[in-house]
């Protein structure tokens, strides 16, 4: 993998990036809650608005939007597909069952980057990096294992949400891919491209609502979420191993409580305190392994 050595080449920003990234992302359930298009649709006005920014974020960075080997072309390509399949399979979820089982289920797949991680490695791991794990995912569990509520009636809306987790795995991993040839910006125009006609006929085949009457959530999910999150995310994918950005895709559970917490009036007890505190002892631990 490209990455191996790259790990070695980062500095707090590049980890500020990826924390950043996440807290961005984990606010995306709540503009596609609040957006009147249809789930879908929304996944598709989140990549569509986004693309001209990042075209020209691309320019003003001086990366090439041409000229790529076919290699890495296809890597990208492969990955806005995934991308865009997370996208319709969690929006899509995240209106058939509550958000606190749509952040658990859609952000399953960072327990598969983590172990991938470990086994991309190509050693036994280290005690260190097993600790690591074994905190941020007690962590994980204890901050939404309360809030985890399994019946009927959400049990569509989980399975959705699951496999989004799943096909948000291969999307990073095949993005880490051509991150190491292409610059962060150049990476998402061509992932957001690929999406849209996936996102755009299966919301049509869906007969969904496409043109929303307000604009407000749409535009917030496209900035926060793509233009910044993905943006973020992707500029830090270079810099770190599949383990370390598994395990600070799960630091989303503990942003969705801060936001229940602010938003929403949520009571938020020690033992979320407790659970927050071992998902960011997991992050310490796996950053200080790669050292």
């Amino acid at each position: 993998m490209g990455n191996a050595t790259a790990e070695k080449n980062w500095n707090g920003w590049h980890f500020a990036a990826l924390l950043g990234g996440n807290a961005a992302l984990a606010l995306g359930p709540l503009w596609v809650r609040l957006a009147d298009s249809g789930p879908v649709s929304a996944g598709f006005w989140r990549l569509f608005l986004a693309i001209p920014v990042f075209v020209l974020l691309a320019r003003w960075n001086g990366q090439r939007l041409t000229g790529h080997s076919r290699a890495a072309i296809l890597a990208i390509l492969g990955a806005g597909l995934f991308f865009s399949m997370d996208l319709a399979s969690w929006h899509l979820g995240i209106e058939r069952t509550r958000l606190g089982n749509a952040t658990l289920f859609g952000n399953s797949g960072s327990i598969l980057l983590v172990a991938f991680g470990l086994i991309a490695l190509r050693r036994a791991p280290r005690a260190l990096e097993w600790a690591a794990f074994a905190a941020a995912i007690v962590g994980s569990a204890i901050l939404l294992g309360r809030s985890l509520e399994i019946g009927h009636e959400t049990l569509v809306g989980d399975l959705l949400c699951l496999l989004a987790g799943f096909l948000y795995t291969f999307y990073i991993l095949l993005a880490q891919r051509a991150r190491a040839d292409l610059g962060g910006w150049t990476v998402l125009v061509y992932a957001s491209l690929a999406g849209l006609p996936v996102l755009l006929g299966t919301a049509l085949v869906l007969g969904e609502p496409v043109w929303p009457t307000d604009w407000t959530p749409i535009i917030a999910l496209a900035f926060t979420s793509q233009v910044v999150g993905q943006g973020l995310l992707v500029y830090a994918l270079r810099h770190f191993s599949a383990f370390i950005v598994g395990l600070a895709l799960m630091t989303q559970p503990a942003l969705a409580v801060l936001v229940g917490w602010m938003v929403f009036d949520e009571v938020l007890g020690a033992v979320d305190l407790i659970g927050m505190a071992l998902v960011g002892a997991g992050l310490v631990l796996a950053r200080s392994t790669q050292q």
